[in-house]
């Protein structure tokens, strides 16, 4: 079998990171925050859409953030499906 030859991804003293589940779950937070925001502001809830749309703005720094750390750990970690 081709996969028994790896090593494992993650050890006791060295887990293996999140950042993948951690870039999804901030792309899907803008989607969401965006999309809730633009109804607010139809249904004209002005404050409530402010929110929103600042919550959208730190998913996308939270997702940069995230990037950065991916580029770092080397070539071999820039897909989203490890």
């Amino acid at each position: 079998m081709a996969g028994r030859d790896r090593p494992p991804r993650g050890t006791h003293d060295r887990p293996y990171s999140a950042l993948n589940l951690r870039l999804v779950l901030a792309a899907l937070g803008v989607v969401v925050c965006v999309a809730l925001g633009v109804a607010a502001w139809v249904a004209d809830f002005a404050v409530l859409a402010l929110v929103l749309w600042a919550l959208a703005v730190v998913g996308v720094v939270d997702a940069v953030v995230v990037q950065r750390r991916r580029r770092r750990r080397g070539p071999g970690h820039r897909s989203l499906f490890e």
